[in-house]
């Protein structure tokens, strides 16, 4: 009896699924070991791909690491895309919004961006890299923000009030770098909500 083989897995297919595996990995390399220590070649051993498989996607560590924070920034929003798109009923508190938000600020993603933005501090060609890709997530972290708060932008300060409490999440997410903020964390995001509430 004839047995048949399993139907091989399409070479764009393999290719992507490829790509991804090491654009996660190297998220994980970077939130856990910094810049230094994120290089192609151990990326593709922690891919479990060959280095030239590697550069076949990525030619350099700046490549590699950037389409990874990019790819990484668009999970991100993704993530709260969807949970906003899930949210039944009526639209969430202003607490649940921000602790969304500082869920996201502390996540090891949120972590490899850091990395990212110290090393592109010094470099000048890095830095090129990540602006555009930083000022495109910054404005649509902004409009979901809008949006999930049922923000008026159009009336004075409140567009203002949004952005301020965008980089106060980020500044909580550079606090937990360290050590385990989270009960500070919860006081601050409980006392905000309410300057927030009245604000908007």
């Amino acid at each position: 009896m004839e047995t048949q083989a399993a139907p091989r897995e399409p070479r764009q297919d393999r290719s992507r699924a490829t790509r991804q595996r090491l654009l996660e990995a190297a998220i994980d390399r970077l939130a856990s070991m910094g810049w230094a220590g994120t290089t192609v070649a151990v990326v593709a051993e922690r891919a479990g791909v060959s280095r030239g498989a590697a550069q076949h996607h990525f030619r350099t560590r700046e490549e590699l690491v950037t389409a990874a924070v990019e790819y990484g920034a668009e999970v991100r929003l993704e993530q709260l895309r969807q949970r906003f798109a899930h949210l039944k009923g009526p639209r969430p508190s202003t607490l649940e919004v921000l602790t969304m938000l500082t869920g996201l600020s502390t996540s090891p993603l949120f972590r490899a961006s850091l990395q990212l933005w110290v090393a592109a501090g010094s470099d000048p060609r890095l830095r090129d890299r990540v602006v555009p890709i930083e000022a495109r997530v910054g404005r649509e972290t902004h409009r979901l923000t809008v949006e999930l708060l049922g923000a008026d932008e159009s009336r004075p300060g409140v567009r203002e009030t949004v952005q301020a409490t965008l980089d106060m999440v980020r500044g909580l997410g550079l606090a937990d770098l360290l050590t385990d903020d989270s009960v500070r964390r919860d006081r601050l995001l409980s006392q905000w909500a309410r300057i927030l509430e009245s604000a908007l």
